[in-house]
């Protein structure tokens, strides 16, 4: 049945990049009578499911949205459960990476993490930086308004001269990175949440009601297939695109 869905992609036809919001952890735990958390340990499976999915059609980037600046809010102790998970499964995966040639990355203010996180998160982007493969960028810390607040104030430090969108891209957080082509967001909800507000101005949006937890390989794949039949046109008419 996999292999059936994984068929009817066009390789030749691959978003170069794909990023996604990963909704629904703590809906989906407490569905089940669990804490949120529950969710969020859960999750780590379609990580590593979408992740190799991605990496074995050969797309070049896949971002995870992963912790964002308004997620500060939840109760702590959600907080620190994530926090927690996500040291665990950076120490955990490291070798998986390794052997699947994965760079791994982030965009977002990390250096507002913990030290100990902080540290983690170096240690697995220094032992990976020299691989060649899929480049996988986790969103940590990261809101698309801060994404912009940043770039502006390094910009207007760096030049007087009137800005053009190529000067403002040069410094966003995912500078040298190609803005996603497919986004998708789990759980339901049709939003982009705060996230790559300037990347995701020509994206196509994909979203599904299967919350994170259960999401695996074969909605990966129905969501490139979903993709890949629309007609991407950047303001053109079908005439222009066709021509």
């Amino acid at each position: 049945m996999l292999e059936k869905f994984k068929n009817h992609i066009d390789t030749k036809n691959l978003p170069r990049h794909i990023a996604v919001i990963m909704d629904g952890n703590g809906r989906w735990a407490q569905k089940q009578g669990a804490k949120r958390l529950f969710g969020h340990q859960n999750a780590v499976k379609a990580i590593k499911n979408v992740t190799e999915a991605s990496a074995e059609l050969g797309v070049e980037y896949l971002t995870l949205f992963v912790f964002s600046t308004e997620n500060w809010e939840r109760p702590k102790i959600e907080v620190d459960g994530l926090m927690s998970l996500l040291m665990s499964l950076l120490k955990k995966e490291l070798p998986t990476l390794l052997e699947n040639n994965i760079k791994l990355s982030s965009i977002g203010a990390t250096g507002e993490l913990s030290e100990i996180t902080q540290k983690r998160l170096k240690e697995a982007i220094d032992l990976t930086s020299l691989n060649t493969g899929m480049e996988l960028i986790l969103a940590l810390n990261y809101s698309g308004k801060w994404d912009l607040i940043q770039a502006i104030n390094n910009l207007l430090n760096a030049t007087s001269e009137p800005v053009k969108s190529s000067d403002l891209e040069g410094y966003l957080s995912t500078s040298g990175i190609p803005e996603p082509e497919l986004l998708i967001r789990t759980g339901g909800e049709m939003r982009i949440s705060n996230f790559m507000l300037w990347q995701l101005a020509y994206s196509e949006l994909y979203f599904t009601n299967k919350f994170w937890p259960d999401f695996r390989k074969k909605d990966l794949y129905e969501a490139i297939i979903s993709y890949q039949k629309r007609e991407r046109r950047f303001g053109k008419t079908s005439d222009q695109v066709n021509t």
